[in-house]
């Protein structure tokens, strides 16, 4: 029996100029819509898509780890599930009221102090935002995500009301409440910052040693310290217990050597002796040291710093200077008074805000608070009942949550966030607190009761709350937002059932324990069935990306040159997950040639009918399909673990290495059998195999490169890969041997090294008999037909004579 000579896919290259085509075919088909059915038998897997903020366009990094989170979605719609995968952005917080500072050149505070112009400085984040978003959603498009787009963001009124609710539900159940405490206080941004919010950074700095004289003695003590401005509000001086050299100063007092109060001296058990002179200043407040040791001694704080970065007047000589002028000035006092005895050039470490990189300082400030403090233990078993994707990041949420020292300030004195729902009488102070159900905006609103509960005070007594609450805070219901909570109570039930966080590891602790803890505080239960997390985007050199580096890389000109197939090529086989991933053009090209790899293929394969029928398998068929059915299996397994490196890596081996290199050209005599050397039930067998596989590669291929394998699979089976069930092996595939496969590669390897070697073209035969491993007598023909040897024999023990030319092939001229 002949075959149709022509190919049925006409094309010779793949172009990727039919992504955009193909993307909007899926859009039209509803191929990825999200509908949710009472009686639909299958089970929901939710995936918490992180939603990214809106204040710029992704470098490859982040388009590479939202192209992931899509191969995982695809995957598993494949295996059968319906799968909620939505996308929409975060558009809360401080980032996009920097940019709106930045494009405008206004200042918010200033902005925002009536409520017209607080609307407008709102609108002004708003018509921002919706820009950004326009550009990402134009990124993850062209990468072709899945996602279904939701353009009710964090800043909507239908998230922010659910934000609200739990709020008031947590306030309900005296988990929230409102104290004047020391807080990390950004001066630049203006704003309380959780200590999930801090970054360290190294600085160079001065050791200053100052003397401090004993009022009981009249001897001098010195005291080596990094910031002489605190001196005004320094209350004690202690040391470690252990410190034979202060214990005869216990309970005697030191005199300020700037202000000239006096200052208790007694042991604090975690002063470092070792460190500059073993006696350490106590002041409100240099860092959360002090805060704790000011708690532990007893002492009455005084803050010198305002909420604008600069001393107060009860710094007398500091007064109205900033930090950093103020410790210059206090220095300078110090060294005219002799009180100065040296200073030393050394680095520390500092607390910077995550966002402006400035130097926080601690500050007592009135915050609503949520508490956290005696939920540590409950959040440690909490942890154990996830499973990590890989295991090694479960160990890096176990220790931020082991280092938590204070209760989370969830307020903020900003703006663009989801309002605090609290309104106060100014008659009586009565804490008003509205029911659930609304989106409540106090600074504006008129309040919801016509007086006063309490004291019966008319409603104009009534004042809302400025504040607004942390973005994490809003952040950290994603899940429940994304699974219909408060919403939609059957949908919410079944698909809260199997949910997935996919997120990168530089936000454990702040976005996935912050959402632990708050869907632990108000359900009781894991938010989580699995938790996916990635590494860092890296440059080509392997630094992290940053645009003051200069060395963000845009996705979009790899998009445009490569495709979005290459791009998720070099996403998925960049790193094995939870690994940092560098980027590189190099694989993005690897991809583009894999893609033309598999269209040849494709074509040759479209030459040939797949018949369903009288059919005969030879030895290489099968056992080229066992070998399949153990990829097929390992990728399976590894897709279920949410990894992607693996898969596209046995896929590409598999594909190029053996199916293309190897078994085609083994049966490619027997395909066309032009000279009837083959039955026909043979022929067919060829044929039947080629088809088997390459739709099995389609389909195992398709979650991380979906449109060239969309578009082979259309052209020949007539309907879309991304309807098809992921590829599994016919149990008779897995009783059968792929040692014969292995042993051809071998072989194959073996004659075409030789004749490359000796100048022997493909096409032309071996001098001589050549002698193989009687095992592989069952592919004689396809080796015959391969590599042209007209005299071929088998052996069951060792030739006395030839040559070996390796793995097993000897040569007898």
């Amino acid at each position: 029996m002949s075959a149709g000579i022509k190919p049925r896919i006409k094309e010779k290259r793949w172009n990727i100029s039919e992504e955009q085509k193909l993307y909007e075919q899926w859009e039209k088909e509803g191929l990825y819509d999200f509908v949710f059915r009472e009686d639909d038998p299958r089970e929901i897997i939710t995936i918490d898509t992180p939603p990214p903020y809106a204040s710029g366009k992704w470098h490859v990094g982040g388009a590479a780890h939202y192209a992931q989170i899509d191969m995982i979605a695809r995957y598993f719609r494949m295996k059968g599930y319906n799968v909620l995968v939505p996308f929409y952005a975060d558009r809360n917080g401080l980032p996009v009221e920097v940019q709106v500072e930045k494009a405008y050149g206004v200042n918010p505070h200033e902005m925002a102090s009536t409520p017209e112009g607080r609307e407008e400085f709102l609108r002004l984040c708003r018509k921002f935002l919706d820009k950004a978003e326009e550009e990402i959603v134009k990124i993850w498009k062209k990468l072709g995500c899945s996602f279904n787009y939701w353009r009710n963001g964090t800043d909507s009124p239908k998230y922010r009301r659910i934000t609200q609710s739990t709020f008031i539900e947590l306030y309900k159940r005296g988990l929230i409440y409102e104290a004047e405490r020391p807080v990390n206080w950004c001066p630049r941004c203006r704003t309380t910052l959780a200590d999930a919010e801090l970054e360290h950074k190294d600085v160079e700095g001065y050791l200053y040693y100052i003397k401090f004289k004993i009022k009981e003695t009249g001897e001098y003590v010195v005291v080596a310290t990094t910031r002489p401005e605190m001196l005004r509000s320094c209350k004690a001086l202690v040391y470690n217990p252990s410190d034979e050299r202060y214990k005869k100063l216990e309970g005697l007092h030191a005199i300020n050597p700037l202000y000239g109060h006096e200052m208790i001296i007694t042991t604090y058990p975690e002063v470092n002796p070792e460190f500059g002179t073993g006696l350490v200043m106590v002041c409100s407040y240099g860092d959360q040291v002090d805060v704790k040791m000011f708690r532990d001694l007893g002492l009455k704080p005084l803050v010198i710093i305002d909420k604008s970065g600069k001393m107060t007047k009860e710094a007398g000589p500091l007064a109205g200077l900033g930090v950093e002028e103020a410790r210059e000035k206090a220095a300078e006092i110090l060294k005219e008074k002799g009180l100065l005895v040296k200073k030393e050039m050394i680095t520390h470490s500092v607390p910077v805000c995550w966002r402006c990189k400035t130097p926080i300082q601690i500050l007592h400030t009135r915050e609503w608070f949520l508490k956290q403090l005696e939920f540590k233990e409950d959040m440690k078993k909490i942890a154990y009942q996830i499973e990590f994707k890989p295991e090694m990041h479960r160990r890096k949420l176990l220790d931020w949550i082991e280092s938590i020292s204070t209760d989370w300030p969830i307020s903020r004195d900003r703006y663009y966030a989801t309002e605090v729902p609290i309104w106060r009488c100014s008659r009586c102070g009565e804490v008003l607190v509205p029911e659930p159900g609304k989106y409540y905006r106090p600074w504006i609103d008129r309040a919801p009761w016509d007086q006063c509960p309490k004291c019966g005070a008319p409603r104009e007594y009534l004042v809302g709350e400025k504040k607004v609450f942390d973005t994490w805070f809003d952040s950290s219901i994603s899940v429940l937002y994304v699974t219909g909570y408060l919403r939609n109570e059957k949908l919410f039930k079944k698909s809260f059932k199997y949910t997935l966080r996919p997120q990168g590891q530089d936000i454990i602790r702040t976005w996935l324990y912050y959402s632990l803890l708050r869907v632990y505080q108000l359900l009781g239960k894991p938010a989580f069935k699995w938790v996916r997390i990635t590494g860092m985007g890296l440059d080509e050199k392997g630094e992290a990306m940053h645009k003051s580096k200069g060395n963000v890389i845009d996705p979009d000109p790899f998009l445009e040159k490569y495709g979005a197939d290459a791009f998720r090529y070099w996403a998925a086989s960049a790193s094995k997950l939870g690994y940092d991933y560098r980027f590189s053009e190099q694989a993005l090209r690897t991809g583009s040639l894999f893609m033309t790899k598999l269209w040849n293929i494709a074509r040759f394969v479209s030459v040939f009918p797949e018949p369903k029928e009288g059919f005969k398998l030879r030895g290489i068929d099968r056992a080229t399909l066992a070998k399949l059915a153990i990829v097929l299996k390992k990728i399976d397994k590894a897709y279920s673990e949410l990894d992607v490196y693996e898969p596209i890596t046995e896929i590409y081996q598999f594909t190029w290495n053996y199916f293309a290199s190897h078994y085609i050209e083994l049966v490619k005599t027997r395909v066309y059998n032009r000279e009837s050397t083959y039955s026909i039930e043979e022929q067919k067998g060829a044929w039947y195999t080629l088809h088997t596989i390459l739709k099995a590669i389609l389909r195992a291929l398709a979650p991380i490169m979906p449109f060239v394998t969309d578009a082979i699979y259309r052209r020949l089976y007539n309907d879309s890969v991304h309807r098809q069930k992921f590829p599994e092996p016919k149990k008779e595939w897995l009783k059968w041997s792929p040692e014969l496969a292995e042993k051809a590669v071998l072989v194959n390897s073996a004659i075409w090294a030789y004749k490359k070697k000796n100048n022997i073209r493909f096409t032309q035969p071996l001098p001589g008999k050549v002698y193989l491993p009687r095992e592989l007598e069952p592919m004689a023909e396809e080796l015959k037909d391969l590599h042209h040897i007209d005299d071929l024999g088998f052996y069951t023990e060792l030739p006395s004579k030839g040559v070996d030319i390796g793995n097993g092939v000897y040569l007898v001229k």
